[in-house]
């Protein structure tokens, strides 16, 4: 697959992505993924320092639909309309059979009878590969640029 073919496929994966995160459509959120994927949100000093500590974990698609049970039964939120915006998307490199691929993002936060605020924002750090012709993520790695969530963080980014 040549760079321009495959920046496109990276670029159409993280946009059905994000849209399935916007649209509010979790239950479809482990399907971006391969069954042995790895989810991972870390704030960036912890990056950074080589430090494993994570705000959100999720090894396996298992785990990420246990993710999307405590979304919709267990955890308690303010409800708000969220939208990534998703820039600068490149290939880094390739490993094997999977490819590096790097963009920056930031999630706009708005709240019923409140002004829109900028969530969270930083950079996606992503391995994808094809199955069955269709590009999945085997590793998401959200690192963002703050040192403080402004509210609980429930939601995969």
């Amino acid at each position: 697959m040549d760079l321009k073919d495959l920046t496109f496929a990276a670029e159409q994966l993280l946009h059905a992505y994000t849209l399935t995160l916007d649209d509010g459509r979790y239950e479809e959120w482990p399907d971006f993924f391969t069954e042995d994927a790895l989810y991972k949100v870390i704030a960036r000093e912890n990056f950074d320092r080589g430090l494993p500590l994570a705000t959100m974990f999720c090894d396996g698609k298992g785990m990420m639909r246990d993710r999307v049970v405590a979304i919709r039964e267990a955890s308690i939120y303010a409800p708000a309309y969220l939208r990534h915006l998703v820039s600068s998307v490149r290939i880094a490199g390739q490993e094997n059979e999977s490819y590096r691929v790097e963009s920056n993002y930031a999630v706009l936060s708005t709240r019923h009878n409140e002004e829109t605020k900028v969530f969270n924002a930083g950079k996606y750090l992503d391995r994808i590969v094809f199955v069955n012709g269709a590009a999945k993520f085997k590793e998401k790695v959200v690192v963002y640029d703050t040192l403080q969530i402004p509210s609980l963080l429930v939601i995969p980014i």
